[in-house]
């Protein structure tokens, strides 16, 4: 891609990784696993990854999309992708709220 190297929040992230519970169903069952942006680009390749699931082929498409198409056309592309695969969902899960009062 041109000496052009695309930095991924693992390359330069300092401090403690803040992990996640990331939810997601594949072929109608639904599982439930830890996410890190210190790890995955997106929650879509963390879940492809849990499956084993290549995303390489995907990957250099969509960069290639985002350089001319706007951000509603790269979802709509990466929607479809992930339905064709078998995914129905993907979805970060709310943070535990800390009570002001724990931290006293």
């Amino acid at each position: 891609m041109g000496g052009w190297e695309i930095l991924r929040p693992s390359k330069f992230a300092t401090g403690a990784a803040m992990s996640r519970q990331l939810q997601y169903t594949y072929k109608n069952e639904t599982k439930t696993i830890t996410f890190s942006f210190r790890q995955y680009h997106s929650a879509h390749e963390a879940a492809a990854a849990a499956e084993g699931i290549d995303l390489s082929d995907f990957l250099k498409m969509e960069r290639q999309l985002e350089v001319i198409a706007d951000g509603k056309a790269v979802k709509s592309h990466r929607d479809a992708y992930f339905n064709k695969l078998g995914f129905s969902k993907i979805i970060l899960l709310k943070k535990e709220a800390e009570s002001i009062k724990d931290k006293r």
